[in-house]
């Protein structure tokens, strides 16, 4: 939906009782307190003087209170469940557990307000109360990389895209893991009042205004939370352990002893990606790692990645990482900071088949300005310019 429609659609929709400038938050015990204060900080205080137009944010209590949230600290809520139905916005922040299920009352509140227009948002895992509602049926959706998996496997009637920053379906919307909230956040005022707006707000906070790419930068090579039980998890196990060899669904497929198409079904409600694209990008990961912590050419890193060819490397590398695997390297190297262990010292920290387990040193160069380490998901190239 382009930005110039969404804002009059969601007006348009609106019941009477409801503002579109009223957003409330839906707060529960147990939340993680960071994830809890973005949609606080973005929509709660006064930024007139900077050409921030103004919400008017109303903090609910998602069940009975004291709210007790991360550090041990205790929330008091000014409202209730009941001042929802005052909201054109309402936002889930965070949910506390992903095998807990939420209280109906909040359910049901969700569920009266999207009946009644209401845009409803879910940050992080605040996307698990949004399905338990029922309002991610049949919609694309997607969650913190590390619980992706989970929501596609509860919730199989979910398009989870374990890759996207954030999802905007129009009256319902959901975001990745913690800085992703607040890109969701941005997105939304920028749908509302336009880029300047959000531009303004993103220098307030010290962020880009907008983020490229997705999480595929982020994801690890950690089995799914829930697969151990799973009669795939055999199957997946191999695959991460055997990546420096060519085989390819079919393979797959074969030693679950399943047809392609029942395997493909099966893997997809496990892992919430479909089996060929979460193969290359186990490979892409495993290239990323080599190029990172060993001296080997690119062609022999596509060997060793199971890539049939350093073309086929390269394509689904610049597609993943927006570089080439010899500028990312470059890139890499040269954002190092010195005394880091050098990298055959690190090469023998991978184990000898998948390198399983390792995950990518978080490197940031001393003095560096906070929003440039905010966007350093992948090293910045020599050329390549920041997103917009």
């Amino acid at each position: 939906m382009s930005q110039d429609s969404a804002a009059p659609e969601v007006a348009r929709k609106l019941s009477g009782r409801r503002r579109r400038e009223v957003v409330a938050v839906l707060l529960f015990s147990g939340g993680p307190i960071f994830e809890s204060s973005i949609p606080l900080s973005v929509f709660g205080i006064d930024r007139q003087d900077a050409g921030v137009p103004r919400y008017r944010l109303l903090v609910c209590a998602g069940e009975e209170g004291p709210l007790r949230t991360t550090g041990g600290l205790e929330l008091t809520a000014p409202y209730g469940l009941e001042a929802i139905g005052r909201a054109g916005t309402v936002v889930v922040p965070a949910w506390r557990s992903i095998t807990s299920p939420p209280p109906p009352e909040a359910l049901e509140a969700l569920r009266r307000a999207h009946e009644e227009g209401a845009r409803i948002v879910g940050l992080c895992t605040g996307a698990f109360v949004l399905a338990a509602a029922g309002l991610l049926d049949g919609r694309p959706a997607t969650t913190h990389w590390m619980y992706a998996p989970t929501l596609a496997k509860r919730y199989p009637s979910v398009h989870v895209d374990p890759r996207e920053l954030f999802v905007d379906d129009g009256d319902v919307l959901t975001s990745a893991g913690t800085a992703a909230g607040i890109d969701l956040c941005l997105h939304i005022v920028r749908t509302d009042h336009g880029t300047e707006a959000a531009g303004a707000l993103a220098r307030r906070l010290v962020v880009p205004p907008r983020r490229s790419g997705g999480q595929e930068r982020y994801l690890d090579r950690s089995l799914p939370e829930e697969i151990g039980s799973d009669p795939l998890a055999e199957v997946v196990a191999w695959a991460l352990e055997h990546l420096h060899e060519q085989f390819d669904v079919e393979t797959l497929a074969a030693r679950a002893y399943m047809s392609r198409r029942t395997f493909d079904r099966r893997f997809r409600s496990l892992t919430g990606s479909a089996p060929l694209q979460w193969l290359i990008t186990q490979r892409v990961l495993q290239a990323q790692r080599l190029l990172e912590t060993s001296d080997y050419s690119v062609d022999e890193v596509a060997g060793r990645c199971g890539f049939r060819s350093p073309v086929a490397l390269r394509g689904h590398f610049r597609r993943q990482l927006g570089s080439s695997p010899a500028a990312y390297r470059a890139a890499y190297r040269a954002r190092r900071p010195q005394g880091d262990a050098p990298a055959a010292v690190l090469e023998a920290a991978v184990p000898a088949q998948a390198g399983a387990g390792l995950r990518r040193p978080v490197v940031s160069e001393p003095g560096k300005p906070q929003s440039d380490v905010y966007t350093s998901g992948r090293p910045t190239l020599p050329g390549q310019r920041s997103a917009p």
